[in-house]
């Protein structure tokens, strides 16, 4: 039987991090952040980095494991994970992974692949002495498609997409696949209301008007970090920098922030809408969340599809209580004797 994995997607400020922590409390699992920046030592507020408060007690995995001038990517992530998920599973915890960097998440899925091209460390160097700008410059005359759709200011990835460029012709799209996955994933997707979700950017800008993200910033400039390299860190970043410099007021502040998180919301929510098997509900919808994770997780899930339980509210499960615990029964694998496992109520 493969290893069972949730994961919790949707856009940035939804409630991903906080739902991850309940279904992890709830079902004895732990989280495994999916996030390109959230590796990253020091880069904390900026990143909405979860706290030691707000894992109220659960282990996570794959946050600041890597100084910030390290180049970390998607093979180096699935390769981490992996071996999370493993270990995760080994202790009887079951790994629920979310994150913002849902590119990451397919590749350990197994529904999207890099580019097979291995790095040129000779061309790199010529690239690293360019611009930014003349970077960019250069990619939209190679491969308008890929500059369309990239972060201008992020250097690391315009010499990556030259790089591929270079051995290829152009940076393929991202299509998504079938394989064999070695895992068996049940992806919840949240969905919130515009409104709501600017509420929550303009709460998160005046916040970090307070204080803690500029003291971050600076701390990270004073100890050697460039203003290039925290610029191609994210939006974010460019905006405090820009606050720093005196090149935005308070207001500009927080409106530039509302507006350039909103835009790569929509983003995140284009990505996730060419995946039909992501389970969509409102992230205050917990019971209904809930059931969704108690039918995949039962012997159930291979008799009857999700979507087929869920519109007949069907009770499917055989389950009785004790010391605040429910017992799920389930048929063993191998041979035709009952087992049991515990999910904490």
């Amino acid at each position: 039987m493969k290893p069972k994995v949730i994961a919790v997607v949707g856009p940035t400020a939804s409630g991903k991090t906080n739902l991850a922590v309940k279904i992890a409390r709830k079902y004895n699992g732990e989280i495994i952040s999916c996030d390109s920046r959230q590796v990253y030592r020091g880069l904390d507020e900026g990143t909405a980095k979860i706290t030691a408060a707000e894992m109220n007690g659960i282990t996570h995995h794959l946050l600041d494991i890597c100084d910030i001038d390290t180049v970390y990517t998607a093979t180096d992530f699935k390769r981490d994970a992996t071996i999370a998920v493993a270990d995760s599973t080994t202790r009887g915890k079951l790994p629920i992974v979310t994150g913002g960097t849902f590119f990451y998440l397919d590749q350990l899925r197994g529904t999207a692949s890099s580019a097979p091209v291995p790095p040129n460390q000779k061309l790199r160097q010529i690239l690293e002495e360019k611009l930014t700008t003349e970077l960019y410059t250069e990619l939209k005359a190679k491969d308008p498609t890929r500059a369309a759709s990239i972060d201008p200011h992020n250097k690391r990835r315009l010499v990556r997409s030259l790089e591929i460029i270079a051995a290829i012709g152009n940076v393929p799209e991202t299509q998504r696949k079938k394989i064999d996955s070695p895992y068996d994933f049940l992806v919840i997707g949240i969905t919130t209301e515009k409104d709501v979700l600017r509420e929550r950017f303009k709460a998160r800008a005046e916040v970090w008007l307070t204080g803690p993200f500029q003291a971050e910033v600076e701390t990270l400039l004073a100890n050697g970090t460039t203003r290039a390299r925290l610029q191609e860190i994210g939006f974010e970043y460019r905006i405090m920098l820009d606050y720093i410099d005196r090149k935005l007021t308070d207001e500009a502040f927080i409106q530039t922030n509302i507006e350039k998180n909103w835009q790569y919301a929509k983003q995140q929510k284009t990505w996730l809408k060419r995946d039909e098997n992501i389970v969509w509900e409102e992230a205050g919808e917990q019971a209904k969340i809930f059931a969704h994770i108690e039918h995949f997780l039962s012997w159930f899930y291979s008799l009857f599809p999700l979507h087929w339980a869920s519109q007949t509210n069907c009770n499917i499960f055989s389950a009785y209580s004790f010391d605040n615990k429910t017992e799920y029964l389930q048929p063993s694998t191998k041979n035709v004797s009952w087992t049991a496992f515990a999910i904490q109520e």
